[in-house]
């Protein structure tokens, strides 16, 4: 499988990037045979380039992922983690963490801390669930509301860490490219990652990508389906958009890019998952995956280029309706 440079990094990731949320337990159980069989197949597919979080399963995809790995060399593939979510005691369990969108039982909860301590510590606990001696790439997650603090502090504490040597490349993850912007002027990142905002249907991170191009930043281009609307050859209306039930116009628009794939002969998967890495600022497509049968699927996918004469095809006429797609939280 072909590899893209991060940054002015020495890191490089496979186009295909392993989501690892989905053997977090991500709205249903899978158990570790199928875990284990999902990142076997992975491997054998070629990819090299793994993401995981605290943040998924509390705690499980992390170890997950390293039992996973650990018989593989470690030199041969790439982890990133994100900081920002450290998990601690649950004083007032529930019996299940679903109300987070993960089928665990909620012994443990994220406390927010975007500090430098919180930061060094976030990626501590992550080595140890991974079982390895260092992550490629450190990602702030989903700062939201705290971005003044991640360029005042998070970023910088990371900064220090690569340069220390322990991690290879820095770097920030959200859902709203309006905040990775900011980010992007005004810190020295290596990469982002862009959830949902660079996709077939939605298009609207492109200002991003201008920006990342100007300042040698790579994309990580993550949720390449929004979550399922794009995974299907006809997207329906039990279909789900950013996690949430689709709505009118946004299940048109899919329509009508599905119809448009059809008669150029793709498939709307496999044109969701080529459509970010026709652009040179996107390193890795990272996509959830929960089977090997998946895994496979999304490889030979991903391997298969298509024709460049046959995407102006499937371009969308007209924007979306004001608002059909997420706007950065407001302060």
């Amino acid at each position: 499988m072909n590899r893209r440079r991060i940054g002015r990094t020495g890191v490089h990731v496979t186009e295909l990037g392993f989501g690892s949320a989905p053997i977090g337990n991500l709205y249903a159980a899978v158990d570790d045979e199928q875990a284990q069989a999902t990142v076997d197949a992975a491997w054998q597919a070629g990819v090299r380039y793994f993401d995981t979080a605290p943040h998924y399963g509390l705690g499980l995809a992390e170890q997950r992922l390293g039992q996973a790995l650990a018989s593989r060399p470690r030199a041969e593939y790439v982890i990133s983690t994100k900081v920002g979510r450290l998990l601690v005691p649950n004083d007032d369990p529930r019996g299940t963490d679903l109300d987070s969108g993960f089928a665990v039982p909620d012994t443990l909860r994220r406390r927010l801390d975007y500090s430098p301590a919180g930061v060094r510590r976030s990626l501590e606990d992550s080595l140890t669930r991974l079982g390895v001696d260092h992550v490629d790439i450190a990602l702030v997650h989903d700062p939201d509301l705290h971005v003044p603090q991640v360029i005042a502090e998070t970023v910088p504490e990371l900064l220090r860490m690569r340069d220390e040597g322990l991690v290879s490349a820095v770097g920030v993850g959200m859902n709203y490219w309006q905040p990775l912007a900011e980010i992007v002027d005004r810190c020295d990142v290596d990469a982002v990652m862009l959830a949902g905002r660079w996709t077939l249907l939605d298009r609207s991170g492109e200002p991003l990508l201008h920006r990342c191009a100007e300042r040698g930043v790579s994309v990580l281009a993550a949720a390449p389906f929004n979550s399922g609307i794009l995974a299907r050859t006809e997207p329906g209306e039990d279909d789900t958009f950013d996690y949430a039930p689709v709505t009118e116009p946004v299940l048109r628009r899919a329509r009508d890019l599905a119809a448009l794939c059809r008669a150029a002969g793709i498939e709307l998967a496999h044109a969701a998952l080529r459509f970010p890495l026709r652009r040179p600022e996107v390193a890795s497509v990272v996509a959830g995956m929960t089977s090997p049968d998946q895994v496979r699927l999304a490889a030979r996918r991903v391997d298969e280029p298509i024709p460049d004469a046959l995407w102006p095809r499937i371009r969308p006429a007209a924007p979306l309706p004001e608002g059909a797609f997420s706007r950065p939280p407001s302060p």
